[in-house]
């Protein structure tokens, strides 16, 4: 009897020996499992910004594609109502007769005549054209197309769109800018 006892332990130590590799090789097949499944997620990612990769480059070549379409012998096409030779700016040299602005006069509604003056800070607009027959004749001015600066102290002719003002009887969005007199005289009811 002790011999199947020593059998029976014999047998018990040589199924936990054998437990025992199971069991590392169990870990070892799900470290491989493990090892596999992080490549397939790194060649997913890899895959994954290569597509990206090239979606960007392709998304570049037909943005300059579509830039050089839009093009007109190397020119920018216009964006404004009309393609305008006239200056949206005036230079350093301002003469009477000269016209500022966008060329195509169909687009404005208004025009007024008067004195240019920087606004002051509390006034709505940038600008005031100040015109005989006091404050209530004054238009208060802004513009989308050219710099009211350079006529500051002219008299000039602005045509362009009237808005609702806050506070200005008159505020409107200056198109064009004709100089009347470089050297202009405020009138005298200011």
């Amino acid at each position: 009897m002790s011999d199947t006892i020593t059998k029976i332990e014999n047998l018990d130590d040589k199924l936990e020996a054998q437990d025992d590799i199971l069991k590392e090789l169990n870990l070892d097949k799900s470290e491989e499992k493990l090892e596999s499944s992080q490549l397939m997620k790194n060649k997913k990612s890899s895959q994954i910004l290569i597509a990206l990769s090239i979606f960007a480059i392709m998304a570049g070549i037909g943005t300059g594609f579509g830039v050089h379409k839009l093009t007109a012998n190397g020119q920018p096409v216009s964006t404004g109502p009309a393609n305008s030779d006239l200056q949206q700016v005036a230079g350093e040299v301002v003469q009477a007769g000269d016209i500022f602005g966008i060329k195509d006069e169909d687009t404005f509604t208004d025009s007024a005549e008067g004195y240019l003056v920087i606004a002051d800070i509390d006034d709505e607009g940038s600008h005031k054209l100040l015109r005989p027959g006091g404050d209530s004749q004054t238009v208060y001015l802004t513009s989308s197309s050219t710099d009211l600066d350079k006529f500051e102290g002219m008299e000039i002719k602005i045509k362009g769109e009237t808005f609702k003002g806050q506070k200005a009887g008159w505020l409107m969005d200056v198109g064009q800018v004709e100089v009347l007199v470089v050297k202009g005289e405020e009138p005298s009811e200011f």
